[in-house]
């Protein structure tokens, strides 16, 4: 009884201000020096990340050194390196960085040109990035980062931004509050009895900064050491004060830093990041779509459960006789049942492409799920893009388990088998990587960050073919001991004829997905938003409830498309219960074009708008794959279901 009361105290101590977003707080003592770390240049321009010493700013007296970076971020094309601003806790202080040799040619050129495309220097302390606000048109705005220089309107002249004034939010922590867990980048740990004295000094709740040109006498300047005491400085309105771009310029970098002290908590420092803009129409439209969407999928399905209720209690009732005789004299889905499960055209490529669906389904539903419960932290960059990879990895069990049992079912053999599970396991990643590696070249000849290394290139491909394809086998071979799917019915050597129609039967599949893009185009906005505008996304909740109406919508709209084909004896709905959920794909590359043209006017350069098209392409196929397999298999079963109610000799 003693051991047992122990281990429950024990836990309840863990338990104690449990905290699972975010990374291992750390605390600092008065004069503890802390150094910020620079993320690569980005723009919403070009797209392009880069390098942050690709430009003439000062080095850190210890050299550059790369931070650790997990597989998402180098996919994401993040170098994180170390940088020459320390800052000193609770320590006020105006600082010299260094000051440039003459600036060459080559220099000039790309300070103007990552100037004039609109580069954002990204700096991070302590897990944290740079905030700064900046007002339009009476508007405060929040943006991440500060740019590399402006050019003022009606001027053909470039000025640097080289003076920086940080604002250090700080939360003086007891130590005796609460115990923490992390799960961020730093791994899994708790603060224990001999960190507590550590833990009892200052965490970092914020970070802040503004931005200034000013022009410094470099004969004056470079008289000073890295970190000797600067004059503080306001940022000079008159453009003669600040610090031009041009040829034998030599530039001055310096900072100051301000402590203050703030009442947010070290769990709660993300907030201020997460506060997306147009909050109130997010959550007000998202409601409306679920709405119309629930509404409108309700009366189709109730319709539907009424008509085909309705047949089958009418079929039923009939003796054998009068079976025969209705056979006879009525048309619609009872005059197909010698056809319905007739093997499709392509059926080999319908079970690869079901089984990819199966295994990137499970891959999104796990990811989204983990990301709303708040596994998926901002502060573990990269995590959510490695989480997917892993996930789609394990998941080729899946994959090759559902691609095979179906293809069993379709040919009534095992025969083959291997082959498929390979083709399974190189579909879908062998499209990404054909996309991929164009994209790379591009990306590659611009020398920037976010080109794949070639290291990174063979790990990726190690991870293809030493995890996914062996799973995927794996897999395949569970599916051939598991138990074939009978068909209720028999199949007619001779195909029945189709009756002809006055319209292409694809142009009501096609446009069948326009209903399952009714839940997405919404989230859409913010989901592109994030990705090409840089801005946070975190509404992971919402995310989570837009796919499960979106599976259920799926499922609904395929299930319709393929009683009505079938109502008018057109037996071959294999492929187009696929498309009729799975062309929602069309709609949302569509959008992501429409997004180009109108939303991301400012993307310039045919290497930025190819990137955007290609990485749109991969998404849009996989959520082809996706929404296709829902409505397939729900369709499959739907149709098992149907024949196997009718009393057929």
């Amino acid at each position: 009884m003693y051991r047992v009361i122990v281990l429950l105290v024990f836990v309840a101590q863990l338990c104690n201000g449990f905290y699972l977003p975010g990374s291992y707080m750390h605390t600092y003592s008065n004069g503890d020096s802390i150094f910020a770390k620079v993320n690569s240049l980005t723009s919403i321009e070009t797209e392009l990340p880069f390098s942050f010493y690709s430009l003439p700013y000062c080095k850190p007296l210890e050299g550059i050194k790369k931070s650790a970076e997990n597989l998402g971020e180098l996919l994401m094309g993040d170098q994180i390196d170390n940088s020459a601003y320390r800052f000193r806790m609770n320590t006020n202080e105006s600082l010299y960085l260094c000051t440039t040799s003459p600036l060459n040619e080559h220099e000039v050129k790309l300070l103007k040109q990552r100037t004039r495309e609109l580069y954002q220097v990204n700096m991070i302390l302590d897990n944290l990035p740079a905030l700064r606000f900046a007002k339009q048109n009476g508007v405060t705005i929040q943006w991440t980062g500060y740019p590399v220089g402006y050019s003022p309107p009606n001027s053909n002249d470039d000025y640097i931004i080289n003076h920086l004034k940080f604002k250090v939010l700080v939360h003086q922590y007891e130590g005796n509050v609460m115990e923490v867990i992390g799960t961020g980048e730093e791994g899994m740990g708790v603060i224990s009895e001999a960190d507590k004295k550590k833990a009892l000094g200052y965490e970092i709740v914020g970070f802040e900064v503004v931005p200034c040109s000013v022009k410094y006498d470099p004969e004056k300047m470079t008289k000073l050491h890295m970190y000797d005491p600067a004059p503080s400085v306001n940022c000079p309105l008159e453009l003669d004060k600040a610090q031009i771009i041009k040829e034998h310029e030599r530039i001055t970098f310096t900072y100051e830093v301000e402590f203050v002290r703030s009442e947010t908590r070290w769990p709660s420092r993300w907030d201020a990041y997460l506060k997306m803009e147009g909050a109130r129409v997010h959550w007000f439209s998202i409601l409306n779509s679920l709405m119309v969407i629930v509404f409108l999928a309700g009366i189709v399905f109730v319709i539907f459960l009424r008509t085909v209720r309705r047949d089958l209690t009418k079929y039923e009732e009939l003796d054998k006789e009068a079976q025969a005789q209705m056979n006879e004299e009525l048309s619609g889905w009872k005059l197909v049942v010698g056809d319905v499960f007739r093997e499709p055209e392509l059926s080999k490529l319908l079970c690869i492409m079901v089984g990819d669906g199966v295994r990137i389904t499970g891959m999104a539903v796990v990811t989204i799920v983990f990301a709303a419960l708040g596994f998926m932290s901002p502060a573990s960059r990269g995590m959510l893009l490695t989480g997917m990879i892993i996930l789609y990895l394990f998941l080729g069990i899946a994959a090759g388990y559902a691609g095979v049992r179906l293809w069993r079912t379709v040919k009534g053999t095992s025969e083959g088998w291997r082959s498929l599970s390979w083709s399974i396991a190189c579909f879908f990643p062998g499209i990404a990587f054909v996309i991929l590696t164009v994209l790379n070249f591009l990306l590659w000849s611009s020398n920037s960050t976010g080109a794949i290394p070639i290291s990174l290139y063979f790990e990726l491909l190690a991870l293809w073919f030493c995890i996914s394809v062996p799973l995927t086998l794996f897999g395949g071979f569970l599916g051939t001991r598991a138990e074939a799917i009978q068909f209720p019915v028999r199949t007619n050597q001779i195909p029945r004829e189709i009756p002809e129609r006055k319209y292409p039967s694809w142009l009501l599949v096609l446009g069948a997905g326009t209903l399952p893009f009714g839940t997405l185009f919404i989230e859409l906005f913010f989901i592109f938003s994030s990705i090409w505008l840089g801005r946070f996304y975190y509404v992971f909740g919402f995310l989570l409830i837009v796919l499960l109406l979106l599976v259920v919508v799926c499922a609904e709209v395929s299930v319709v498309l393929t009683y009505m084909h079938l109502c008018v004896e057109d037996w071959r709905w294999w492929w187009k219960a696929f498309f009729a959920s799975g062309s929602v794909a069309l709609y949302v590359f569509a959008y992501s074009i429409n997004y180009l043209v109108f939303d991301l006017q400012s993307l310039s350069g045919p290497v930025s708008a190819m990137l955007y098209i290609g990485y749109s392409l991969l998404m849009a196929i996989a959520i082809m794959l996706s929404t296709g397999t829902i409505g397939f298999l729900t369709s499959f079963y739907f149709v098992h279901y149907l024949f196997s109610s009718v009393k057929i000799d």
